[in-house]
């Protein structure tokens, strides 16, 4: 969190289209991820940062772990409430990809864990920012 108001700084001196991007896993001591971005929120507004300069960060927020997602998108299946087995690398760059092919067409619903679908929104406001 503390990281993020400098990342931001400097995607901004960066210009054109550089996209601050955060990854992280929602632990117990967040009720979920709008918490977690709150929290972030907070810690950013604290060091300087604008509303509108925040707004423009696109967070990926799993539930526990990352791993949940890969195992949802290349099992199809996961459970949130438990922890997902470790993954090898080959394994995360074949979810990468379903996860951008089921975000792309707007997939939810079903067996979708919720905080990959609020990460998949996310990622679409993204996209529609784009030229």
């Amino acid at each position: 969190m503390a990281r993020l108001p400098d990342e931001i700084r400097a995607a901004e001196r960066a210009g054109g289209d550089t996209t601050v991007m955060v990854w992280a896993d929602v632990d117990d001591d967040m009720d979920g991820p709008e918490a977690l971005k709150d929290a972030f929120w907070k810690a950013s507004e604290a060091a300087g940062i604008a509303r509108n300069q925040f707004d423009r960060v696109v967070f990926a927020f799993a539930k526990d772990r990352l791993e949940n997602w890969i195992q949802f998108l290349n099992e199809g299946a996961t459970d949130e409430s438990l922890e997902g087995p470790r993954v090898r690398d080959g394994d995360a760059v074949r979810a990468a990809r379903a996860l951008a092919d089921r975000c792309l067409r707007g997939e939810t619903g079903g067996d979708f864990p919720p905080s990959l679908g609020w990460s998949c929104h996310n990622w679409r406001v993204l996209r529609r920012r784009m030229p």
